[in-house]
């Protein structure tokens, strides 16, 4: 059955949050949004309305009236307020006059807020059951996932359900005819501290409901804690005269402790745990309002480890990552407690230095950490060697503001590695590597497109079952007459900065059909190739047609390509994106989601567009054996693709572990060095006529 809720505010972007935060819930919501409070008044005179959800101020009605005005025209409709944290005493004003709860406007995002809503309704239904000669087994029957405790006048408990008895750690027969605050030991998550009088003696005084604190804790009887949310409320007789009270309550401790690890996953790096970007700007904000009023400095230094790609292609991204943990435990050890190290993406690491003679102390961090970070690391049976270029930019001299401060550390780091590397710089005004790096890179670029230098290497895909090669993926390189072999992380973002990924990707895609064809036409397995297509190139007004041309002059059948897109292509206009994607599947060219779990991962992209594969991103493939989180998303994105009969492949497979665990949870395809590493078309070929991988580590 649909809850029928109203919205009252005047803020779009509010009512927007509220609608996707309970599209969450599976459709249990009918949502509908008004402005103003005399419109919504009007609404509630028609029909009923399950919740509403006031923002108090609003175009006609502004403050606690509002609230007034709304809880005397529907009394018995719950009534949730929304604000923000300035507008605490507004809120609690609103819950003291009847106001089931309030939400803050800077969690509308939040999960929890459709079960919430869910529960206010079906308190408010088990409020009104309570008038009923049955009240008690109603309740009980209403609340079966939550715990319920009744008690006498006097505050003796008389009933217990099954869920209160395994939340308080009483059973029913120990806890009759205790008073409540033996077995309802509830204490201030903040202070420890129990409540100056317990809610149970306030209904029974003020013979009236009222909601638990937020932050309250029940103290079990073993002494354990448990977060809990919920109300208590006095039960009437048939009468109207109070004959108890009875406590609804349900143990909030994982909601709690999953927002908590949300909050840490938002604001730290999964690889090495510190802080990344959005924590690290916060942290050089507050530093900054607190060398002004002190009338301080603080210093920003901007690191980036020397040749760490080498390692990684020589060695692995396994190897790789492990020594970027043996650099953080390091880095953490060179400065202070009160310093934050944070990791930026990458091999790049930016440290605030937020206390102390900030030009002197960033010298002497900055050659406590060469020091440091030249000295052997010992990653499992190799003795690795690396070192680090250091920016350093200071406040206020260098920037007043984070951004302007990382920008300019960022700069002075560049001019570190021109000069040697393995030291560091002082960020000059006059230094400008950063811009002249972007603009070298774009003249490059230019001159490789005229020059033919970019080539594509070749990654096959592999069923897991059968271990044969059931596609392959194509990776473009540039093969630059300088720099060698050289990755697209060095130049793709310059490439979509300045436009020229348009004719990058057409060559690409031409290219990739092209050999696929060849493939075919010398007498191997056909095979379908995927190419990996930017926002950019997507959204470009002919490209299904140029896509259409393509297949065309090469002769590829349309059933051989894959378009590999990302999640930011599907947010950007929905119609259009669907639009397009609906001629391509009239084409018969296969769409695959890539790099899914990383983005906004919703499931309404499956729905709404015609999907035909996910690819899951290896971020969460790569430790699956050790992280439960990362092997829970990785089952649940496999058990998902299956159900919606799309097929699941999974990238970065780089050892057998992750293969057997892949394999038994019916992951369809798999992808990675394990298999294969990227390969030049004729050495594709090869592997191709065999039809099966050498597993690596087999």
């Amino acid at each position: 059955m649909l809850n029928n809720i109203l919205v009252l505010t005047n803020d779009p972007i509010e009512a927007k949050m509220l609608k996707a935060a309970l599209r969450q819930s599976k459709s249990l919501f009918k949502i509908e949004w008004l402005r103003q409070l005399s419109s919504g008044i009007k609404r509630l005179s028609m029909t009923d309305i399950d919740a509403i959800i006031v923002n108090l101020s609003l175009p006609d009605s502004a403050g606690i009236a509002t609230f007034d005005k709304l809880f005397a025209a529907v009394p018995h409709t719950p009534i949730l307020t929304l604000s923000l944290s300035e507008e605490t005493a507004l809120a609690k004003e609103a819950v003291a006059h009847g106001a089931q709860g309030n939400l803050s406007k800077a969690y509308l995002d939040s999960k929890i807020i459709p079960q919430a809503l869910l529960n206010i309704i079906q308190r408010k239904h088990v409020e009104e059951e309570i008038n009923q000669e049955k009240a008690r087994a109603e309740i009980a029957l209403n609340s079966i996932n939550d715990a319920v405790i009744c008690t006498d006048l006097s505050a003796h408990i008389n009933y217990l359900n099954a869920s209160a008895e395994k939340m308080t750690g009483w059973s029913r027969d120990e806890a009759y005819g205790l008073h409540i605050d033996k077995v309802f030991n509830i204490v201030d998550g903040s202070t420890n501290e129990p409540p100056l009088k317990s809610p149970v003696g306030l209904v029974l005084e003020k013979n009236e409901p009222m909601g638990l604190n937020s932050g309250t804790l029940l103290i079990q009887r073993d002494g354990m804690a448990l977060a809990i949310e919920d109300s208590v409320s006095p039960i009437r007789n048939h009468r109207g005269e109070m004959s108890g009270v009875v406590i609804v309550f349900h143990d909030v401790t994982a909601a709690h402790e999953m927002t908590k690890k949300m909050e840490h996953l938002a604001q730290h790096d999964f690889l090495t745990n510190l802080p990344n970007r959005l924590l690290l700007n916060d942290r050089i904000a507050h530093a900054i309002s607190l060398a002004q009023r002190t009338n301080t400095q603080l210093a920003v230094l901007f690191l980036d480890l020397d040749n760490f790609k080498n390692i990684n292609d020589s060695l692995g991204h396994e190897t790789g990552d492990k020594l970027l943990q043996s650099v953080t435990e390091r880095l953490c050890n060179c400065v202070r407690s009160s310093d934050t190290v944070s990791r930026q993406g990458g091999d790049e690491f930016v440290i605030l230095l937020s206390s102390g003679e900030y030009g002197v102390d960033a010298n002497l961090t900055a050659n406590k950490i060469l020091k440091s970070l030249s000295l052997p690391h010992k990653i499992t049976k190799s003795t690795l060697h690396i070192t680090t270029s250091i920016g350093i930019s200071l406040y206020p001299a260098d920037g007043e503001d984070a951004e302007t401060l990382i920008k300019n550390a960022d700069t002075a780091m560049y001019d570190a590695k021109e000069t040697g590397r393995n030291n560091y710089k002082f960020f000059r005004n006059e230094m400008n590597v950063r811009a002249v790096e972007r603009q070298m890179i774009e003249s490059e670029l230019r001159v490789a497109i005229d020059k033919k230098e970019f080539e594509l290497y070749y990654q096959p895909k592999v069923n897991l079952n059968s271990g044969m090669i059931t596609g392959v993926e194509a990776l473009l390189r540039w093969n630059h007459r300088e720099w060698g072999i050289t990755n697209t992380d060095r130049f793709i973002k310059v490439a979509e900065e300045c436009g020229l990924i348009i004719p990058i990707g057409n060559w690409v895609i031409h290219e990739a059909c092209l050999q696929a064809k060849k493939w075919i036409d010398a007498g191997l397995k056909p095979i379908r190739v995927a190419v990996n297509i930017s926002a950019i190139e997507f959204h470009q007004d002919n490209f299904v047609d140029d896509i259409s041309q393509v297949l065309i002059d090469t002769g590829l059948d349309a059933n051989y390509l894959q378009l590999e897109i990302t999640e930011s292509v599907l947010i950007r206009d929905a119609n259009a994106t669907a639009k397009v994607l609906q001629q391509l599947r009239a084409m018969h060219v296969q769409i695959a989601l890539d790099d899914f779990g990383t983005g906004y991962s919703s499931l309404s992209y499956l729905n709404q567009f015609p999907i035909d594969v996910l690819k899951i991103d290896q971020s969460f493939v790569y430790d699956i054996q050790n992280v439960t989180d990362d092997a829970i998303i990785v089952s649940a994105i496999i058990g998902m693709g299956n159900n919606l009969k799309l097929c699941v492949v999974a990238e970065g497979v780089e050892n057998k572990i992750q293969f057997e665990f892949l394999k038994i949870k019916h992951c369809e395809e798999g992808q990675g060095n394990y298999f294969s590493q990227p390969l030049k078309a004729d050495e594709f070929a090869k592997l191709l006529t065999i039809n099966k991988p050498e597993l690596a580590n087999a």
